[in-house]
Order: C-alpha cells, then sequence, then structure tokens
C-alpha cells in the first residue's frame, strides 16, 4: 500500500471506528480537476478530501454544476484528476493504465446508472449475468449467483424479460442486481432515482439499504434528492467544487435525518432545485 492510500486519522474516521466499520474502501486526498486552457480554466472540484469505510452508504449531494458528477466521474475512473489521488482497497486508481484500468473497473466497481445502462438485445438474466461472464466465471456458478441476487431483491420474477418489457423501477433494480453480482468493493450510483416514480424510488431505495445494511455492500451515491439521500448512512454536500458540510445520521430516524439534510440545503441557499 502506497503512503497516500494510507488511512488518515481524520475526525470522521473516528467515526467509523465507533460505527464499527474499522477498513477504509475509499480515500480521497486533495483531489482537483481543471477544464479548459490556460487562458479560460474551470476548477470543477477544489481541494477535496474524504474517505468512506467498508458497509457504508454514502450520498453526495450538490446542484447541478457544484462538481459531484465531476468527481463521481473521477473516482470511476472515467474522467482524470488534474491533481491529488483516489484510492479504492489501497491502490491509488489515478496511476491505473492499460489491462490494470480495465480490470480494476471490471472487478473491484459496480455501477449503478440513472438511464439503468442495460443491453436492450439481452434478458434480465443475461444482463447479470454478463458482469460474471466477462470474469470468466462458470456457467454453474453464474446461474446460482444471478438467481440468488435476483431473489434478494425481488426480481425473479422478470429474469426473461427484456428490458423493454419490465417497468423502470424493475430494470432499475436489475442494474443494481448487475452491480452487485461480482462482489465489487465499491458501488457508485448516479443519481440512480432520477427516472423513477415515487414508488419505484423507494423500492429501490430500500433494495439499497438491503444491499448495505444485510451484503455489506459499500455504496457512494450521487443524487440532488433530499428524499434519496435520507436513506443513506452519512451525507456529503458540495459547492462549487468544494466540500460545504458533511452530516451523519447516527441512531436518527430516517424522517429526522431527512429533516436535517433540508436544513443543510437551506444554508445551500436553495441551490438544490427539487430537494423535496
Amino acid at each position: 500500500m502506497t503512503e497516500e492510500c494510507r488511512a488518515s486519522p481524520f475526525t470522521s474516521h473516528k467515526l467509523y471506528k465507533e460505527m464499527g466499520i474499522m477498513d477504509t474502501i475509499l480515500k480521497i486526498d486533495r483531489i482537483e480537476k481543471y477544464y479548459g486552457n490556460r487562458s479560460s480554466l474551470t476548477k470543477a472540484i477544489d481541494n477535496i478530501s474524504f474517505e468512506v469505510g467498508h458497509g457504508e452508504f454514502v450520498a453526495i449531494m450538490g446542484a447541478s454544476g457544484s462538481g459531484k458528477t465531476t468527481l463521481l466521474n473521477c473516482i470511476s475512473t472515467l474522467d482524470k484528476v488534474t491533481s491529488g489521488s483516489i484510492c479504492v482497497a489501497g491502490e491509488d486508481i489515478t496511476k491505473l493504465r492499460g489491462n490494470k484500468l480495465n480490470k480494476f473497473r471490471r472487478e473491484e466497481l459496480g455501477f449503478i446508472f440513472q438511464d439503468f445502462n442495460l443491453l436492450d438485445t439481452l434478458t434480465a438474466y443475461e444482463n447479470i449475468a454478463l458482469a460474471l461472464s466477462i470474469q470468466n466465471v462458470k456457467a454453474k456458478e453464474i446461474d446460482v449467483r444471478v438467481k440468488d441476487i435476483a431473489s434478494k431483491l425481488g426480481i425473479r420474477e422478470v429474469l426473461n424479460k427484456y428490458p423493454y418489457q419490465m417497468s423502470g423501477g424493475q430494470k432499475q433494480r436489475v442494474a443494481s442486481a448487475r452491480a452487485i453480482v461480482t462482489n465489487p468493493k465499491l458501488v457508485l450510483a448516479d443519481e440512480p432515482t432520477g427516472a423513477l416514480d415515487s414508488k419505484s424510488s423507494r423500492m429501490l431505495l430500500e433494495s439499497f439499504n438491503y444491499l448495505n445494511g444485510d451484503l455489506g455492500a459499500t455504496i457512494l451515491m450521487v443524487t440532488h434528492d433530499a428524499f434519496t439521500a435520507s436513506y443513506a448512512g452519512r451525507v456529503i454536500f458540495i459547492k462549487d467544487g468544494k466540500i460545504f458540510n458533511e452530516i451523519h445520521k447516527g441512531s436518527d430516524s430516517r424522517k429526522a435525518f431527512f429533516d436535517k439534510i433540508i436544513d443543510v440545503v437551506t444554508l445551500l441557499g436553495g441551490d438544490l432545485n427539487n430537494a423535496l
């Protein structure tokens, strides 16, 4: 493990230990991201640092243009930081190239997108199984793992259906199954409820709580929606590329945590449109 990937003695990290969370899965250390050229530079991320412990469910909130999506893109290796380091399970992913980078994306990350990103020509079963096939998992084991995660997320009845035959909520739960079936170190969710109605959103978020609480998945979710964020155990607020605030759920009820989130959104000056 490189020096920059060692866990920092942050105050928040002490809290992780009190919560029984010992291992640092994600460590963001002083990252910056610039776009443009010397004559016209835009700083999308401005010296952000934080850590996510194993088994945490963390939400990142911010208005459009706050830098939250850029941050997620950098963690997912879809974009590169200008400076700083991003460590996942002790490895600085900003230094990965070629086959090592592809292997990292394939084996260590799970992705859940707003628009599902399911392959239209494959059934739900085949979409989930594809993630395992790419890792050369044996067919018999693939069958067991796909049916197991489908049962846990309540989608056994749609396994033989194509995406066009499923509701938005079902498609997003299939996408969640695909993300978690490979047992990734970190699941990244980008506005996962953005295309869903309120009932489907609630069902999906309860699935996330199951993935996190019962299966031990570590989830980092970007959202602009306070209701969605209230299902997380911690919320980090970003404004103008910087961390504006951070709150922990602790022993609060989800309703009490929701109210705390709204209080911070108010402090942000109402920048989060449709936060409710």
